[in-house]
């Protein structure tokens, strides 16, 4: 059965040359607005024929990162530099932004984890379908923007994913490398079936998601990073002119190939880890210890690596539960080609 149009409306006209600052309207009903709105914030900056790029933040509600720079773009990008089109969509989860909630305040939906998404469902899934069947159509290349929110704290990296269409898979890790972050990886997700990235890949286009920080805050270090990649990704697929600029040292590439990178406590209490973020370990380093909270005395439950490489993300709270990802190795490669 096919699906009914969204009911997203845009006040923009996506096609009209110039800056428009507008919404993406979804109706509710809810106790505090009977006949109220999600309004979605968006710019679009338009200069004739080209490339479109699609550049969202905002897909959790606690990520900062690509909140702010994409807020700071929308007010200062001149359509004069541009060729084609680039669509701001710094708070695309606006209901988690609000919230300062990695899911829907609204409905406590997890965007990333909704798509493609369903224009019948919850206020997350008709966000998901309207990305899916309106916004990612119109665009050519994506740059999804992430960080680790309030529970973790990620390595600053540009990643791209293994894909069935070699050139497609060509293409993104080009714009995963030139994003210019200190990393860039080929990375692996646990789930990705209901993932943005996968409902952008499956329609073929050139899809690339970034971690860039954490801890539910940004730093002036991981804002720089952002910036300058934001211009880099529009500069290297060809909407902006201009060189790109990559970091004094050289790029860091990484793989992360099976679930086996993702370190998981099967303990719950309090959480020391034994090595910084970014550091290097070695196949059976003690990577964290879990203390059991509930009596004095106890040894602690150790971690160790299964794998050499890079600690590439660490859980950020020191309280750990059962199940919580404490820490993610990935593997250091000389090339991602």
């Amino acid at each position: 059965m096919a699906k009914r149009p969204s009911p997203i409306s845009a006040t923009v006209d996506f096609d009209a040359d110039g800056i428009q600052h507008g919404f993406l309207k979804l109706p509710i009903s809810v106790d505090e607005s009977a006949w109220g709105a999600v309004m979605i914030p968006l710019t679009v900056v338009k200069n004739g024929d080209g490339p479109t790029a699609l550049l969202t933040g905002g897909n959790h509600g606690d990520e900062y990162e690509g909140i702010t720079s994409l807020l700071k773009l929308s007010s200062s990008l001149r359509a004069e530099d541009v060729t084609g089109r680039v669509i701001i969509v710094p708070c695309m989860n606006t209901p988690a932004v609000m919230a300062g909630k990695r899911t829907s305040g609204l409905d406590g939906g997890n965007l990333n984890r909704s798509f493609p998404g369903d224009p019948d469902g919850s206020v997350t899934e008709k966000i998901a379908d309207y990305f899916t069947r309106v916004m990612t159509p119109m665009c050519d290349v994506v740059l999804d923007l992430h960080s680790g929110g309030r529970t973790l704290d990620i390595i600053p990296f540009g990643a791209s994913h293994v894909l069935d269409d070699p050139e497609q898979q060509r293409r993104a890790l080009e714009g995963a490398k030139a994003f210019g972050a200190p990393y860039a990886m080929i990375m692996f997700e646990l789930d990705a079936a209901a993932l943005f990235d996968t409902a952008v890949e499956s329609q073929g286009k050139i899809f690339v998601a970034t971690e860039l920080g954490g801890g539910g805050t940004s730093t002036p270090e991981s804002m720089a990073i952002t910036e300058r990649g934001v211009r880099n990704f529009l500069i290297h697929y060809g909407l902006l002119a201009g060189e790109v600029e990559m970091p004094a040292e050289p790029q860091v590439y990484l793989d992360m190939p099976d679930a086996s990178c993702y370190v998981q406590s099967e303990h719950s209490g309090v959480l020391e880890l034994c090595f910084a973020l970014g550091e290097r370990l070695e196949k059976g380093d003690v990577v964290a210890r879990v203390y059991d909270m509930t009596r004095s005395g106890s040894a602690p439950v150790e971690y160790r690596a299964s794998r050499s490489g890079v600690l590439a993300a660490r859980r950020h709270p020191s309280l750990v539960n059962m199940g919580d990802t404490i820490a993610v190795i990935a593997d250091i490669v000389d090339s991602l080609d």
